[in-house]
Formats: C-alpha cells, structure tokens, sequence
C-alpha cells in the first residue's frame, strides 16, 4: 500500500496526474536559491532556454554568465569562482555536461573540492527524437566515482526543485541530473527530501521484491508495485533520490524485508545506479538481484514513452520482471 509518511499526490494514479520535467525543478529551483544567497551564481554554456537557465538570467542578470559552446572553458571558470567564494551552477545538456568536460570537472572541480554544481540536462533515453548522440546514459557512473562528488537524480519537478535548493546549502561538488521529456509530479512540496536519504512509497506488509528506483522511474516502479497488488505480489518500493550517498540504512532495511530486490534506472546498468545498490548489497546483505536499465547498448530515436517501453522501463515490463522473480 502507499506509504503516507511520504506525501505522495492526491492525483497519483489518475489521467490528469500534473506533469512536468525535471529540468523545469532546476529553472524554479535555481532563482529560490539565488534569491536566498547572493552568492548564487548560473554559467551556462549556449542553452540557456533548453536547461531553463534562463529563468535565473531573468531574475539576476549581473550573476548569469553565457561561457558559449565551450563546456570545458564553463567547468574551469566555475572553479575559480567557487574557489573565489560563489556557489556556481553550470547548466548544459548532460552528454556535453559532464559529457564533454569530465576531465575539467574531475581536476578542477572533484580534485579541488569546490562548491560547483554541475546540471546535466535532457539525460536518458527519454529526451527522444534527439537521438543517441543527445541520450546520455553514462552520467551517473561516470560522477558517481568521482571522490566527494554528491549525486542526486531528482523523481519529478517538486522534488527537482528541493534538490537544488538542498545543493546551493551543501558543501562540496554535486551533480544534479534533470530530463526533458514531462514526467509525472507525484511528490508534493510538503513531500520530505534531504540529500542522501531515499523514500519509501509503497510497502506490503509481507514483501516478496524490493524495487530500487531513481529519477522518474520511481513512478513507473510505483506504478508496478500498484500492479503487482493487483495480481497478489506485496513489494516495497524504495525511490533514491541520492545515488551518492546511499541512504544505506534504508537499502539494508528493504532488502532484509523483502529478499530479493530490482534496480530500475533511466541510465545504462554498468556502473550506475544499479550498480550502487549491488556493490552495497553483495558487501552487507547479498539477495538475488535484477537491474533494469539500458542494457549495454546506445540510445535512438523515438517518442519518451516509445523507447522506455523499447528498453523495457516502463511500469508493465518491471510488473512482469517482478511477478517472473518471485516464481509468478
């Protein structure tokens, strides 16, 4: 059943569920905090409109910077500025960000420890008709093992928009990941969030699957567990906001619960988010595992709901997952 500690949408699986993208979280985000610290600064490299930047340019002017296509030029300034007591936000699309300027951000931002954070935008395969070249789907591996480096993947816009605004007040580089394609909104602003903790949105009393999710396909998981009641499979549904940290006290519990648990991630299964829950569950608690996400292949053209249902990541394919892992 839903969780209500978790403060899900009234509208959660209805037709006319609000939707929004994630990128729209970072353009509201980003004036909040701009308007709560002065030192709140937004360098963006020719996208402004595409990665809703240009709601801060709005906003404040004097503290927009527009670097051009040069990502690598965009990573090294926001450097210096951090270092110069800013708290830069570097907003590009994330096959350019980190994509393009991941040996910048390692040297001069992770080497350093600087309070950048780095706004990777249109990720996965949902972007759509842009195609492979625009897919990005090795982001989290690759910001994921960049020592001190905080990683967050927003379900939704609410949540999007807390995750900025808990970003601009960490310590330390963090890379946000944000998508084009609307999504629903099922968290609401009264839905906690802290970076590093994960939230509970349906849980059984006796769980036969863990489902681990991140970003939007927390709501597909959702959407499945909703299924799996149906045909008499009681699960927990975990969603991961912050693949690093893990909140790992959580991790543990929902794995002990259940026995068994799936990952699901917009983002290929080598060393993403997948990967995380996997490294910590065969060093603490080995439970057999199943992860979902891009197996191991490039991304194509093709309309949001068409090609997570091509990869196998939409609510039905986790329900049929599950229901085959438990022996249905």
């Amino acid at each position: 059943m839903l969780n209500p500690d978790a403060k899900l949408s009234e509208k959660l699986f209805t037709s006319d569920i609000d939707q929004r993208p994630t990128r729209d979280g970072f353009g509201t985000g980003v004036v909040e905090a701009g308007k709560a610290d002065p030192r709140v600064v937004v360098l963006c490299a020719d996208l402004a409109e595409s990665t809703r930047a240009e709601w801060f340019q709005k906003e404040f002017p004097e503290r927009f910077i527009e670097l051009g296509v040069a990502e690598q030029n965009m990573a090294t300034v926001a450097a210096g500025m951090a270092a110069a007591g800013k708290i830069p936000f570097t907003a590009s699309y994330a096959a350019f960000n980190p994509g393009r300027n991941y040996e910048q951000i390692r040297t001069t931002i992770a080497l350093n420890n600087v309070p950048v954070k780095v706004c990777g935008m249109h990720a996965g395969v949902s972007v759509g008709p842009d195609g492979a070249t625009h897919q990005m789907l090795e982001d989290i591996g690759m910001m994921r093992m960049l020592p001190g480096m905080t990683v967050i993947v927003p379900g939704d816009a609410e949540e999007a928009r807390k995750a900025v605004v808990a970003a601009a007040k960490t310590d330390g580089p963090v890379y946000l990941r944000f998508g084009r394609a609307a999504t629903p909104v099922f968290t609401t602003p009264d839905s906690p969030f802290s970076i590093g903790k994960a939230l509970t949105l349906w849980e059984s009393k006796d769980p036969k699957v863990a489902i681990y999710a991140t970003g939007s396909m927390s709501y597909a998981a959702l959407s499945a567990a909703r299924a799996l009641a149906e045909s008499g499979v009681e699960s927990i549904v975990l969603h991961v906001p912050t693949v690093k940290p893990l909140d790992e006290e959580a991790v543990l519990a929902a794995a002990k619960r259940a026995g068994r648990a799936i990952t699901v991630e917009e983002h290929q299964v080598a060393g993403g988010f997948g990967g995380a829950i996997a490294e910590f569950l065969a060093d603490n608690l080995p439970v057999p595992i199943r992860r979902l996400g891009i197996q191991d292949r490039f991304g194509q053209s093709g309309t949001p709901d068409e090609l997570l249902a091509h990869y196998g990541l939409d609510a039905l394919h986790i329900r049929d997952v599950a229901q085959a892992f438990v022996g249905i």
